[in-house]
Formats: structure tokens, C-alpha cells, sequence
């Protein structure tokens, strides 16, 4: 269940992002089209030299981390965090939303921001930034959740034309799910098949 509604959730925010802001989408279909052309689908050894893609995703996690609280945790011993006495067996839970969200961290927290990643070599080196959790706890399947997040974004982004239904900006409203948020309103968006896409995805 925690491998396939958060890598799902985050596939349909990071869309969301991307169609109301157009010229993002345009940044990640031109980088696709560079790095991986027209002769072919994209394939996960494409994926190191997809940089805004991966910068477009962990910022996507940033906004909307795939575990708003972390799993709990307590520590084994007693210990100090940020001035506070933890005693043993004391029941910790992490909440990521709220790092994310700091303006003590991040600058202008709230916006969709992709650049603020960029000259990162992965994901774990901006402070701050811990979707997945940190350190020997951390999510053993952030790897494998990242590939097929941008798989599924590049794919559909190298193979379709996609816009908005409508002029409005898609609404970013949320609703808790068991383990993730997800949109209160399921996305809906228009799509066109770029010229050379049946040569993708057809057999031979």
C-alpha cells in the first residue's frame, strides 16, 4: 500500500504543477526531448541526465511529502532534540509538512519552485528536505519510488501534449488519504499525442 498510493499521489501532483505552470512543463518537455530524442521511449538509464525532471519531482515532494508525518519513532535512550529532554521508549512523530513548509528553511516556502534544487547532486543533500526520512529509519523504497515517478512523468511528457481543461489554475485543495494527502479533486487534463509517438509506443 505505502509503495503505490504515495508514488501515485506524487505523480498526480507533480502533473498538477506542471500544467498550472506551463512553462515548467515546457522546460522538462524540452530536457526530455534533448537527452532522449524522438527514436524512442525514455528508459530509467535516461534518468541522471533528466536534472529539472528530478528537480521538478523532489520539489513536488517537498510541498506534498508522501508521509505529511513521519512513521513513529523512539529513541533508545534518553536524549536532547532542540532543547527538549526525550527520555527512552518516548514516542516521536516527525512532522514533514512542517519542515518543508519553514520559512526558516526555505525561501518562499509555498511556491512551486523547481530551481531551488538545482546543482544538488540527489536529493538528500538540501537541508531540510527529507520526504523520505533520514538517516538508518529512513524509507527503504525512496529509490525505487523516485525511478518510477519519473518514469511515469517522463513518459507521459515525452509522448503527449498536455493542458489544462479550461483557463483556471487546477485547484491544489487536499484531502488526508491513510498514509499521504491527496487531491480533493482528481485530475482532469487534456492530452494530444505528439507526432512521433505511435513509433514509441507500438510494436515493431
Amino acid at each position: 500500500m505505502a509503495g503505490v498510493d504515495t508514488v501515485d499521489f506524487t505523480t498526480e501532483w507533480a502533473m498538477t504543477f506542471l500544467l498550472n505552470h506551463p512553462e515548467r512543463l515546457e522546460r522538462v518537455k524540452a530536457e526530455i526531448d534533448r537527452e532522449v530524442g524522438h527514436e524512442r521511449l525514455v528508459q530509467e538509464s535516461d534518468l541522471p541526465k533528466l536534472r529539472y525532471l528530478r528537480c521538478v519531482v523532489n520539489e513536488t515532494l517537498r510541498l506534498y511529502p508522501p508521509a505529511p508525518l513521519l512513521l513513529p519513532h523512539a529513541p533508545s535512550e534518553d536524549c536532547m532534540i532542540g532543547g527538549y529532554e526525550i527520555p527512552r521508549g518516548t514516542i516521536v512523530m516527525v512532522n514533514v509538512w512542517a519542515i518543508h513548509r519553514d520559512p526558516k528553511l526555505w525561501e518562499d516556502p509555498e511556491s512551486f519552485k523547481p530551481e531551488r534544487f538545482e546543482g544538488l547532486n540527489n536529493e538528500g543533500e538540501k537541508q531540510g528536505f527529507i520526504p523520505f526520512g533520514i538517516g538508518r529509519r529512513a524509507c527503504p523504497g525512496n529509490h525505487m519510488a523516485m525511478r518510477r515517478v519519473m518514469l511515469a512523468l517522463a513518459a507521459l511528457i515525452q509522448c503527449f501534449e498536455w493542458e489544462r481543461v479550461g483557463q483556471e489554475l487546477i485547484d491544489m485543495s487536499i484531502v488526508k488519504a491513510l498514509i499521504s494527502v491527496q487531491k480533493a479533486k482528481p485530475l482532469e487534463a487534456t492530452c494530444t499525442p505528439r507526432p512521433f509517438t505511435t513509433s514509441l509506443i507500438s510494436p515493431p
